[in-house]
């Protein structure tokens, strides 16, 4: 990044962060959202509602993602005591990588939701992952939000063919400003983005060689089948996520609970980290993934519901309700 560039953003920065402190993120942002704000996010809201904040399938993975942790609970009597014994801190959750502000929550601009979303994890602690889409300015815009708040992030790019790719990790590399480059491995399947670009399901040898490419640790997103299990044994990225994208791609039927209680045992033994996200809405939620063999878990679909209606303070507030975790910050509204 040019010395121009840098002192643009950083005065860019430093407005930005003054308007939040000044309370212009406590107020409704502008846009017509189409998140319901239930009461309880649980998928049966939004069924359907895609573009929007919905899954595929009638919401069906979407709501068994939410009532996998606690039915596993429920079950496992016997492991109440140990699982109520786990701590919890904000180091476990990150904000999962999310994009198409507009088109998918409604706001007016999509600038407008990455630096507001972003700074209410960086003020509580919470790892920062960044999604790209198209056009291109979404990625940017990401890239920009992390660098204002002189943050870095683990981004998880989208299939596109490999020349592309290789644009989009050469934007983010220039900014020195990501921990981990990974891949949603699943985003082939996203029923809003068929017929806006050409994504593709990757090889094990596309994927080392993305790994070549960006020169940092490698994330693979969206395991989900028995195939994902093998291509993890095959490449053994850094970090591993389980998830179904919330319920909104294509794929086996079931819940991100139920794969990481099958599975998290064999995958922990091929990377470093394991991830899970989907459903996760309270401390338990968290407990149970932890249990289960997960390093992190990430939310999104609460947070974007709470920074909605009441800006980065409530946003703050919904972080500390999930985690009760000692080293959040509670903003008072």
């Amino acid at each position: 990044m040019t010395r121009f560039l840098q002192a643009v953003v950083q005065l860019e920065f430093a407005l930005a962060t003054d308007s939040i402190a000044g309370g212009l993120c406590t107020v409704p942002f502008a846009g017509s959202f189409k998140c319901r704000l239930c009461k309880v996010c649980n998928g049966f809201g939004c069924k359907n509602e895609l573009p929007g904040m919905g899954g595929v399938n009638q919401n069906h993975n979407f709501i068994l993602n939410c009532s996998a942790w606690g039915n596993f609970y429920e079950k496992n009597v016997c492991l109440h005591s140990k699982i109520d014994l786990i701590s919890v801190s904000t180091d476990d959750i990150g904000i999962a990588p999310v994009t198409g502000a507009m088109q998918n929550i409604g706001f007016e601009n999509e600038s407008d939701f990455y630096l507001p979303y972003f700074t209410a994890a960086h003020n509580q602690g919470l790892s920062i992952c960044v999604g790209d889409g198209a056009p291109d300015e979404k990625l940017q815009f990401g890239i920009e939000a992390v660098f204002r708040l002189q943050e870095k992030a683990h981004y998880f790019l989208k299939p596109y063919p490999d020349d592309i790719l290789s644009m989009r990790i050469e934007k983010i590399v220039d900014t020195n400003s990501a921990y981990s480059i990974g891949m949603d491995i699943d985003a082939y399947n996203i029923v809003t983005m068929r017929n806006q670009v050409h994504l593709e399901r990757k090889s094990p040898y596309q994927l080392q060689d993305f790994r070549k490419k960006t020169n940092l640790p490698l994330s693979i997103k969206g395991v989900f089948t028995k195939a994902d299990v093998e291509l993890c044994a095959e490449i053994l990225p850094d970090i591993i996520v389980v998830s179904n994208h919330g319920g909104r791609v294509q794929t086996d039927e079931g819940s991100t609970a139920k794969f990481l209680e099958n599975y998290g045992g064999v995958l922990s033994g091929y990377c470093k980290e394991l991830w899970v996200d989907g459903g996760i809405r309270t401390v338990r939620d968290i407990r149970v993934a932890k249990h289960l063999g997960a390093k992190k878990v990430l939310v999104a679909r609460p947070f974007i519901a709470a920074l909605i209606k009441g800006g980065v303070p409530l946003m703050e507030k919904r972080i500390c309700e999930m985690t009760n975790a000692k080293n959040c910050t509670e903003n008072k509204l």
